[in-house]
């Protein structure tokens, strides 16, 4: 986390997140490109841990940039933002799901796979340098409300210029304006210009969103905790045959980031509980109950554990509402965070939630060792 806020208070937006977008760029070419080079397993492998360890680290200055970026606009675009995030996991699914029913060599498949992200990260950089051009982006991303009181001002100036001009007799609704035109002139009655707000303290930022980023959290260990590691391993009941070599890629990984996807896509409409509830923690707690619901489906691999939940139905509901509960309450708890903080603190609430998402998916990456060797 110090490394992140470091860079978030040393280094232009811009460039944080030009430069992560182009290194990541070439990693992935990288990458493809050593898929129909030939080389032994050994340095291959290192090559591609340590593009693996870029990519990664440069992808979470990327995310803290981003959600620092979208804790100044407004809630609406924090969840359109999540929302691409899920339909990004929805095209990998589907992804693997063409290679499996094309069924081309591997080779040619990975090759697919990497060429695709570098085709995806282009069009995100070009459509990141057209924001400039966009009224609504400079206005947020400016911060400069003074230069836009100055331009209201010129605007009344030029209203009451014309109107003289054009011979047209005094209104009350003129009158009050010129009123408040001389009143904002007047260096007498001239309103102090309001102070730049102090740097925000990420203690204090903290303070205020920790329950919030505590829920993060839970949401992510959870989900993290049995996806994919043990609902990777469940299989179709039925006997083997097609749907059984299909059953785990669709209802495991497709159904999920579909569901995931409409989970974030909700708090487009609404965002329930609020910030002062108490019943998100609780919503946020029910969903350890899933743990141990998957562990007892049908995973033939087991040693300890008895099988509950055979039938492939069982599967599928707790997939189901697995995935629109991770999606949902996600969405909600980042859309939440900027609320609960001062205007100026909303970027340093983004970038925290951002290492408390990373710090979910590590602590569930962690549990998933547990809950494996407990099956």
């Amino acid at each position: 986390m110090p490394t992140l806020l470091l860079l978030v208070s040393s280094i232009p937006e811009m460039v944080r997140i030009l430069g992560s977008l182009l290194v990541i760029l070439l990693l992935f070419a990288l990458t493809a490109a050593l898929v129909k080079v030939d080389m032994s397993p050994g340095p291959f492998f290192s090559i591609t841990m340590a593009s693996v360890w870029f990519i990664n680290s440069f992808c979470a200055v990327l995310q803290g940039s981003l959600f620092g970026q979208l804790g100044t606009m407004p809630s609406t675009y924090s969840t359109l933002f999540l929302s691409g995030q899920g339909l990004a996991g929805i095209f990998a699914a589907l992804a693997m799901l063409m290679s499996m029913a094309s069924g081309v060599d591997a080779q040619t498949s990975a090759l697919g796979y990497f060429i695709t992200p570098c085709v995806g990260i282009f069009v995100s950089i070009v459509c990141y340098l057209s924001l400039p051009h966009l009224e609504f982006a400079r206005y947020y991303l400016a911060k400069k409300p003074s230069q836009a009181q100055g331009q209201e001002l010129e605007t009344k100036a030029e209203l009451l210029q014309s109107d003289e001009k054009n011979g047209i007799p005094n209104s009350p609704q003129k009158v009050a304006l010129t009123l408040d035109l001389d009143a904002e002139k007047d260096p007498e009655l001239e309103p102090q210009e309001p102070q730049k707000p102090e740097k925000p303290s990420v203690f204090i930022v903290f303070q205020k969103i920790w329950l919030t980023a505590l829920c993060l959290v839970l949401v992510f260990t959870v989900t993290l905790s049995v996806f994919p590691a043990i609902t990777a391993m469940v299989t179709s009941s039925t006997s083997p045959g097609k749907w059984s070599r299909f059953f785990n890629p669709i209802c495991c990984f497709l159904l999920f980031n579909i569901m995931d996807w409409v989970g974030r896509s909700l708090t487009s409409y609404f965002l329930w509980p609020d910030e002062d509830s108490r019943l998100l923690p609780l919503l946020v707690c029910l969903r350890v109950l899933f743990v141990p619901l998957f562990m007892l489906c049908h995973v033939p691999e087991r040693s300890r554990l008895p099988i509950l939940f055979p039938q492939d139905a069982y599967f599928i509901t707790f997939m189901l509402l697995f995935a629109v509960s991770n999606g949902y309450l996600m969405s909600l708890t980042m859309c939440l965070a900027p609320r609960q903080v001062l205007p100026h603190e909303r970027e340093v609430a983004g970038t925290l939630m951002t290492f408390f998402l990373a710090l979910g998916l590590s602590c569930g990456a962690a549990f998933s060792f547990l809950f494996k060797a407990l099956l």
